[in-house]
C-alpha cells in the first residue's frame, strides 16, 4: 500500500510538472506572438519621434555647421547626461517603433558620420564617459586613411557597445543611383565587408547629405532596419528608412537643450 503511494505520488508530479510546462509553453508562446506583430507603417509613422543627433567633425579648427571643437562635444554629453537622459541605440529605436518596445525616460540617439578618425580618439571616450553609446555610420572609401578611422578600430567600436553602419561607399548620394551595378557598388559590397570587419550584421544606414527619394528608401527596406535621413520631411510610406536627426553645429549645451526640445517636442507629420 505504501508503494502504492508513493507511486502514485510520483505520477502526480509528474503530470503537474508535465501540465505546467506545457502552461509554460503556451505562455512563452504568447509572450513571442505579441512581440512578433510589427506595427503598420501609419502606427510607426505617428509615434513620438525620438531625438538624433547628428555630429560630424570634432575639431578645433572650427569649418561652418558639420564642426565641433573638441571641448564642445564634451560640454555636450554632460549637459545631456546631467539633465537625465540616455542614450539608446538603433536597434531600441526600431524596437520601440516597431514592437512598441519600452525606451528608458528621456532617450536620444547620438549618431556621427563619415569615419572621422576623432570619432574613435575623442567622441567614443567621452560618451563612454557618460556611459553612453553612439551610432557611427562609415564611409567605407576612407578605410585606413589619414585623418579617418582605421579598420581596427572601427571594429573596436563594435566591441565597446557602439552600434557601426554604413554612409554609402563614397558619399554618393542615393537619388543618383541609377541601376542595380550603383546598388552594388555603394550598398551590397561596403555592407559586406563592413560586416566582416565588426563580425556582426549592419543592419542600420545614413544617408550621404542626408538626401533621399521615395524610390531609394523604398530600395534600402530591403537591406536595413532604419536608414537615417537629416532635418527633412519624413516618408509616410516607409518611416523606418526616413528617420529624422537634426545636425548638431557649435553651439552652447542650453542652446543645444533648446533645439532638442524643438525638433522633437511633438510629433512632426511632414
Amino acid at each position: 500500500m505504501l508503494c502504492f503511494t508513493v507511486i502514485s505520488c510520483n505520477k502526480t508530479n509528474k503530470a503537474t510538472e508535465k501540465q505546467s510546462a506545457v502552461s509554460s509553453s503556451v505562455t512563452e508562446k504568447e509572450s513571442v506572438a505579441v512581440h512578433e506583430t510589427k506595427n503598420s507603417s501609419s502606427v510607426i509613422y505617428a509615434k513620438q519621434q525620438v531625438p538624433v543627433l547628428c555630429y560630424h567633425r570634432i575639431e578645433n579648427d572650427h569649418k561652418g555647421d558639420y564642426t565641433v571643437s573638441p571641448a564642445t562635444f564634451t560640454a555636450h554629453m554632460k549637459v545631456l547626461a546631467d539633465s537625465g537622459y540616455h542614450s539608446i541605440k538603433p536597434a531600441q529605436l526600431y524596437d520601440y517603433l516597431v514592437y512598441n518596445k519600452e525606451l528608458p525616460s528621456k532617450p536620444i540617439l547620438i549618431t556621427f558620420d563619415d569615419s572621422r578618425i576623432e570619432h574613435s580618439a575623442i567622441a567614443a571616450r567621452v560618451m563612454e564617459k557618460y556611459g553612453f553609446r553612439g551610432a557611427f555610420f562609415i564611409m567605407t572609401i576612407t578605410y585606413n586613411k589619414k585623418n579617418y578611422m582605421t579598420t581596427e578600430q572601427i571594429a573596436q567600436l563594435a566591441k565597446n557597445g557602439h552600434t557601426v553602419g554604413l554612409h554609402s561607399w563614397d558619399h554618393t548620394m542615393v537619388i543618383k543611383y541609377k541601376d542595380a551595378a550603383d546598388w552594388q557598388k555603394e550598398v551590397v559590397a561596403p555592407k559586406a565587408k563592413l560586416e566582416k570587419i565588426v563580425g556582426m550584421p549592419v543592419e542600420y544606414w545614413a544617408y550621404p547629405n542626408g538626401v533621399y527619394d521615395h524610390k531609394g528608401a523604398l530600395e534600402l527596406s530591403k537591406y536595413f532596419k532604419l536608414s537615417f535621413s537629416l532635418s527633412t520631411k519624413r516618408d509616410s510610406i516607409v518611416p523606418l528608412q526616413t528617420v529624422r536627426r537634426i545636425i548638431v553645429p557649435e553651439c552652447s549645451p542650453q542652446r543645444l537643450l533648446k533645439s532638442i526640445h524643438g525638433s522633437f517636442s511633438q510629433v512632426k507629420k511632414a
